[in-house]
């Protein structure tokens, strides 16, 4: 992976610029869809540097360290990623820290024909990632509605964030608790070693991370992340101000 300088303590967008693992992972990417950014995330960054921060341990994105459950990437956005690749550049001390995925179609067998019925209702809204608000004040905005559970009975698809996707009514929020307890039941915990990389297709599998604690000194857990997107609509390709990267949600809100 070429030689690593020490993990950053605070967001700095381009300590590894002209790595050995950027022509890596954008390899990979392209062979899935295009390496692809959102101008709204890290300013449109292709490659995002997953390591805690000083002071955002609680935030519930990848600069925290406190457990994230398990979420559809970007799921508030028309276009979401494809697939999305986590490569790990160094673990936590303890090596406990787990990325954490669970497949829908493992976890809808789990659930009773109402649950899933009331899941394919276009009745939840989720709210816009903090990852994505960071600059903004004021209530965070949310997409939708949508439905969570969509496509063929038997290839589902997932749209869900256990953090910002809510039900409209008491049925939709009972059928969410039941589909975070049956993703949870159906999880496999994934503990990364260096060089270790996974590959998840975002519309089927959700992801977390277990809690770990981090120590500051220069060694605490780091991986990289990459989003693929198969094909960006001609319309969307046409406002992008720079290439691979989606124009901003307040350029294409209500757009899809």
């Amino acid at each position: 992976m070429g030689e690593l300088p020490k993990t950053p303590q605070a967001h700095e967008a381009h300590i590894l610029d002209g790595h050995p693992t950027n022509g890596t992972l954008m390899l990979v990417a392209d062979l899935l869809g295009s390496l692809t950014g959102y101008q709204d995330e890290k300013s449109g960054a292709l490659f995002h540097d997953v390591h805690p921060v000083r002071g955002e341990e609680a935030r519930i994105e990848n600069s925290g360290s406190v457990a994230f459950d398990f979420h559809t990437e970007n799921v508030h956005h028309p276009l979401r990623p494809d697939y999305l690749g986590l490569l790990c550049l160094r673990q936590d001390h303890d090596q406990i820290a787990a990325t954490r995925v669970s497949s829908v179609r493992d976890a809808l067998p789990l659930l009773t024909g109402d649950e899933v019925a009331e899941l394919r209702k276009p009745q939840f809204h989720s709210l816009y990632p903090t990852s994505f608000t960071r600059n903004t004040t004021g209530p965070r905005p949310s997409a939708g509605p949508h439905p969570v559970i969509f496509g063929p009975a038997d290839r589902p698809f997932m749209r869900f964030n256990s953090h910002n996707t809510q039900g409209d009514h008491p049925q939709a929020r009972a059928a969410l608790r039941s589909l975070a307890t049956a993703l949870e039941r159906v999880c496999r915990d994934l503990v990364l070693a260096p060089g270790d990389l996974v590959v998840l297709d975002n519309h089927v599998v959700v992801h977390g991370r277990t809690a770990f604690t981090p120590r500051y000194d220069g060694q605490d857990r780091w991986l990289r992340r990459f989003y693929s997107l198969r094909s960006a609509p001609l319309w969307a390709q046409r406002m992008m101000r720079h290439p691979r990267v989606l124009p901003a949600m307040t350029e294409i809100r209500g757009v899809v």
